[in-house]
């Protein structure tokens, strides 16, 4: 097996073809190891290399984003290559059979859903979501609420330097100028985020307070 490794905007994620399917369909992210349990060996397996903070996977590739900038590339690289090599010649499914009704995929209340809706996911689907996912991430719809869309960014775009940029300049700009209903649009996290945003905040704590 060959993997091709292909930088992001994110320096502290890379993207790793393993030259196979990794997802039939959409995206699936995995924000920390417990989000990876019972639902991908694959990710379970990655999450095992010390300094990866999150694991996010596309229709061919599989994006790990680092804790810091104090991991080496270097060091972690092989690791990941031996990881992704030796799961897959286990001839395993990426996803276990409970994990199927994780994978991204925008759908809203067809009760709820108007036409202004309709357009707001319709260009997330055309426009924006191929672009976000060549950077090695996604962009989740959540809500449309007051003229504020809600929208949750994964993979290499969580903790990207340039995301609030991508959010604000690009993809607000995008929306506002075909959907004159959109006023602005917003970043938000689900519980999951929320904990593994909390439980990387303690790691980092622990590793300050350590003596020197």
């Amino acid at each position: 097996m060959f993997i091709q490794v292909e930088d992001t905007p994110n320096p502290n994620s890379l993207k790793f073809f393993p030259g196979q399917k990794v997802l039939e369909k959409g995206t699936m992210d995995f924000p920390n190891p417990k989000s990876a349990l019972k639902c991908s060996p694959l990710a379970e397996a990655i999450f095992k290399i010390d300094g990866v903070k999150s694991v996010f996977f596309g229709a061919d590739y599989i994006t790990v984003s680092k804790a810091d900038d104090e991991i080496d590339w270097k060091v972690l690289k092989p690791e990941i290559f031996a990881s992704i090599m030796d799961f897959f010649g286990t001839g395993l499914p990426v996803l276990r059979e409970n994990a199927q009704e994780n994978i991204n995929s925008d759908t809203t209340d067809t009760n709820e859903e108007n036409e202004t809706v309709a357009m707001i996911l319709e260009l997330i689907d055309t426009r924006i979501r191929p672009t976000v996912q060549e950077d090695g991430g996604d962009v989740k719809f959540m809500g449309f609420e007051n003229g504020v869309v809600k929208l949750k960014l994964q993979g290499a775009c969580t903790s990207c330097p340039s995301s609030i940029v991508t959010l604000k300049n690009g993809i607000q700009n995008m929306l506002q100028f075909y959907i004159p209903e959109v006023m602005k649009v917003e970043q938000v996290m689900d519980e999951v985020d929320k904990q593994a945003q909390s439980e990387f905040e303690k790691f980092e704590k622990n590793l300050d307070d350590k003596p020197k």
